[in-house]
């Protein structure tokens, strides 16, 4: 393997750089070890770099990608070469407190890691570490938000990717998808709203789709981050919004692990940051009218316990039913990621079978396995309920 017209190889006594037309890789060599390449170590250098540049494709990496709207933190995970699955998280949260539960899940990583590349967008300023934004910034709005994933797309050189919205975060994925119909996939929405905040247009339908809580807890949220930021009382509301009280816990018995993890991680958050991605939720139009529309697959998820329970059940009787199905999750809040991961698992497996992907591992048909669906109705594991006609499921021994 010669080095080509645009490659150079450059040596010291500690460091070998390597640079070519796309990126320059360093190895560290002690000086025990340091020795004189000859041409044919040239050969086996080569080799090196390519091994390396192949394990960094592997690699969870942080880019920050500068759109017309600012500033956006994209983690990018697995190899970039394979089919993208994009992530928006819900308020409040990023990739690794809104997905963490997912994506480690050793059979979900057998499905969505070993076949995706994923891309975990997070909102302005939900990032790990991220600044207060800037008062004079001007708010976004959600559809510059939707737009701001374009950019992203764009920037990386994505076509057509899958996306994995939870909540707030289902719903940018969505109006991207009804803005941008050929960038789109596959749509999985877990607990996704629909329809904008509005007592008014509650009185008018007098149907309790849009739930009158939920647009009282996004008032109070919204006059607590401004008056007293992340203060013990959100920091309870968001925990509500997010989980069930099965495992927020009580006076007699603890909150999860999982809880307390994200109450941790609610800590970092800057009340700034939360409060205008909060505004541009609050003032989110109604987006019901053009659901009918999409012809990408949609799965959708819900917690029998999240706020947005009847939100979801509405979206989904306004999707084309030959390519949504829908998947309610017993004892569950809203971040079915989180509390729940495995009952996510079979759903998409089926789902994803349509595109022509399998998990990697066989099904375990233990009752005590994790991946007993038990926390889902079983008329729902019918490839017919998913609205899909799927032969069984079948999985790859070997690569």
């Amino acid at each position: 393997m010669a080095a080509g017209p645009n490659d150079s190889v450059s040596i010291d006594m500690e460091k070998i750089y390597l640079s070519g037309k796309d990126s320059i890789i360093e190895l560290t060599v002690t000086p025990v070890n340091t020795i004189v390449f000859s041409a044919c170590s040239l050969f086996f250098v080569a080799l090196i770099v390519l091994c390396l540049e192949k394990k960094m494709k592997q690699k969870k990496m942080e880019y920050h990608v500068r759109t017309g709207r600012g500033s956006v933190s994209v983690i990018v995970c697995g190899d970039q070469d394979k089919p993208a699955l994009i992530t928006y998280p819900d308020l409040a949260l990023n990739h690794f407190s809104c997905f963490q539960g997912l994506f480690c899940w050793p059979e979900a990583a057998s499905l969505l890691v070993d076949n995706f590349c994923i891309y975990h967008i997070s909102p302005p300023g939900h990032e790990l570490g991220a600044a207060p934004i800037c008062h004079d910034d001007p708010v976004l709005s959600v559809d510059d938000l939707a737009d701001q994933i374009l950019e992203v797309l764009n920037c990386f050189r994505l076509g057509a990717v899958m996306c994995m919205g939870v909540t707030a975060g289902a719903y940018i994925l969505t109006l991207f998808c009804m803005k941008y119909r050929e960038r789109v996939l596959g749509l999985i929405l877990v607990s996704p709203m629909c329809k904008a905040p509005s007592w008014t247009e509650w009185l008018y339908n007098k149907v309790l789709f849009a739930n009158p809580a939920i647009i009282y807890l996004l008032q109070v949220m919204s006059n607590l981050l401004y008056y007293y930021g992340m203060c013990g009382l959100l920091k309870e509301f968001l925990l509500q919004r997010y989980f069930s009280k099965e495992v927020r816990g009580n006076v007699e018995t603890p909150e999860s692990d999982t809880v307390r993890a994200c109450r941790k991680l609610l800590d970092e958050r800057q009340s700034i940051n939360v409060l205008r991605f909060l505004e541009a939720i609050n003032r989110r139009p109604d987006i019901t009218s053009g659901l009918k529309s999409l012809r990408c697959r949609t799965l959708v998820f819900v917690g029998d316990s999240s706020p947005f329970h009847s939100e979801a059940l509405h979206m989904t009787s306004k999707l084309d039913r030959r390519f949504c199905a829908l998947v309610e999750v017993q004892a569950c809040g809203s971040v079915v990621t989180e509390e729940h991961p495995y009952a996510m698992l079979i759903p998409m497996e089926y789902f994803f079978m349509g595109y022509g992907l399998y998990r990697l591992c066989y099904l375990n048909d233990n009752p005590r396995s994790p991946l007993s669906p038990s926390c889902i109705a079983p008329e729902l594991l019918s490839p017919e309920s998913m609205g899909l006609k799927l032969k069984p499921i079948k999985t790859r021994v070997n690569l």
